[in-house]
């Protein structure tokens, strides 16, 4: 049981080390800035191809499926 308890133990030291690098990015860039990524473009103002095709793909199967 204490082998349980010791591999327990470094795992979470080895997922802390594994994940520091990202929170610390979070905590550098928000403290900076209020936003980790800066000024960006919420998802779904621009324009694009493939979303206007997905929406019409995903429209044309609601319509197949309310026929039924």
């Amino acid at each position: 049981m204490g082998g349980v308890t010791v591999l327990f133990v470094v795992m979470l030291i080895i997922a802390g080390l594994a994940f520091a690098p990202l929170g610390y990015f979070i905590y550098r860039f928000t403290k900076a800035s209020d936003r980790p990524f800066g000024d960006i473009e919420p998802h779904g103002d621009s324009p694009s191809v493939v979303n206007d095709f997905a929406e019409k793909a995903i429209k044309f199967v609601q319509e197949k499926l309310a026929k039924k």
